[in-house]
Parts: structure tokens; sequence; C-alpha cells
């Protein structure tokens, strides 16, 4: 594989993967907290219900969050591959700026993991609780008379 398409695929396609998973997370994060902050408790009766639209959205936030560092390591990976492709081919001296150029893609994929996982992390966290903290008003609100 020639060294152009290595680059392209960490440039574009890591890289470009990463990003829609950050515009993905900041999506899911906002419609959930307008949600939340809507929501109306009284109109759920059912207990599951409550928790079915508390907790839509969530489950791909997680994904983003756990999954994220594997991606941009992945393109870590395809950098240091190209890297020591580089070094391999050279017969003469070493180019070493072409290895630190190669080496700065790679690190640059992983920091992109690292921006996208963190948001997506605490954004999952910060909703789980306001979760945990609706379904605790939600029951408080359904208690009989007798248990109060």
């Amino acid at each position: 594989m020639p060294v152009e398409t290595l680059k392209n695929i960490v440039d574009y396609g890591i890289i470009g993967i990463l990003l829609l998973m950050s515009v993905a997370t900041f999506a899911y994060a906002i419609e959930r907290f307008l949600f939340f902050r809507r929501i109306d408790l009284a109109q759920y009766p059912n207990r599951k219900m409550l928790e079915l639209d508390l907790g839509r959205h969530l489950g791909p936030l997680a994904t983003i969050g756990s999954s994220a560092p594997y991606i941009g390591l992945l393109g870590t990976v395809i950098a240091i591959i190209l890297t020591f492709y580089v070094i391999g081919e050279q017969k003469t001296a070493i180019d070493t700026g072409e290895i630190m150029k190669n080496l700065a893609l790679a690190l640059k994929a992983t920091a992109a993991g690292l921006i996208v996982a963190i948001p997506a992390s605490i954004f999952y966290n910060v909703l789980m609780d306001r979760v945990d903290r609706l379904l605790t008003r939600w029951e408080i609100l359904n208690q009989s008379d007798g248990d109060r």
C-alpha cells in the first residue's frame, strides 16, 4: 500500500470518523439536556416507559466514549506502520524530518480519539446522573398517600 494512501486513511478516514463521532456526541447530549429540561414526570404512569424515554440516545454516547480511543489508536498504529515503512524505504541517510511528520500524524490520531472520548464520557455520566435523579423524583411523586 503506498505511503500516501496510508496518510489519507489516517487523515481522512480515522480523523473523519472521529469528527462524525464528535458531532454525534454533541447532538445527542444537547437533545438529551433539552428533553430532560422539559420532561413532565406526571405524564408517566409507568416507570418502564419513563426509563425508556430517559435512556434514549444514552447508549450511543457510551459507545462513542468507549470506542473513540480505540479508533484513535487504530490511526496511531497505521501511522506508526507508515513511519516504519518510510524508514525501511530509505536507502541512504534517514530523513528525520519525514519520520517526525509521520510520528506527529500518529499522535494526532491518538489526540483526536481522546478529544472525542472525554466529552462523550462526561456527557454520558452527567446525563445518567440526571436520569437517576428524575427516576427518584418520579418515585416520590408516585408514592401512595399512605407511604408519605
